[in-house]
């Protein structure tokens, strides 16, 4: 399944974001990838030093973990700090699934990537996001401010970068449903259940819809 999130950050937080990644240091990105990963990476990533990161999180990573169609599609339990990655011509990140477990001192399940495109696509060219699904090879190349949202286990890769920069904010939650299939027939039918919820409030239906849809995050939550 895949998510797109729209209107995810505006212009002033966008320029906020750019002006502080400015400032920041980029390092190679394949510091920290895992063994097999660090063969296909070549990409580059923001040093964390700690005042610029937190001002950074706290305009993108309090936005997403706060956007209702996030949480309606991945429904986190756990969600990591971000990367923040830079591509500039010639780079590229061959395709790879993420490591299913991630994390320091606190671990965490890798069920839901997410990323953050931080530079329109008329800045750069290439450098789109291939993921292999079920329904074939999705190219997401989106506008500035916009997110993406899918399995962790999708086999993806980004594609070279020819001309310009591309900028990118990456993350992962452990989800309370462990289950790709079980979180999209979620996801359709919250989605359903919000409409109906907004619009339909008084209606038996609506009701028996919300209730299903409570038991089956019941049923098959992880928590």
């Amino acid at each position: 399944m895949l998510v797109t999130i729209p209107d995810l950050l505006s212009a002033a937080e966008l320029a906020e974001v750019h002006a502080l990644l400015d400032q920041g240091e980029f390092i190679d990105g394949r510091l920290s990838a895992g063994t097999e990963a660090r063969r296909v990476k070549h990409n580059e990533e923001l040093r964390q030093a700690p005042d610029l990161y937190q001002r950074l999180n706290h305009i993108v990573m309090n936005r997403l973990v706060r956007h209702p169609l996030y949480r309606l599609a991945c429904l986190p339990l756990r969600v990591a700090a971000p990367f923040y990655a830079r591509y500039r011509p010639g780079m590229t990140y061959g395709y790879h699934v993420d490591d299913p477990v991630m994390g320091g001192e606190e671990r965490y399940r890798s069920d839901v990537s997410t990323t953050v495109f931080l530079t329109d696509p008329s800045d750069y060219e290439g450098g789109e996001l291939s993921v292999r699904t079920t329904f074939g090879l999705q190219r997401i190349k989106l506008p500035a401010g916009q997110a993406v949202v899918y399995p962790s286990s999708s086999l993806h890769r980004v594609e070279p970068v020819r001309s310009g920069e591309r900028r990118v904010a990456v993350t992962w939650a452990q989800s309370m449903v462990r289950d790709p299939g079980q979180r999209a027939l979620l996801f359709e039918l919250g989605q359903i259940r919000e409409r109906l919820l907004a619009e339909q409030p008084e209606l038996e239906e609506t009701g028996r819809l919300s209730n299903v849809y409570a038991n089956l995050v019941r049923m098959w939550a992880d928590i």
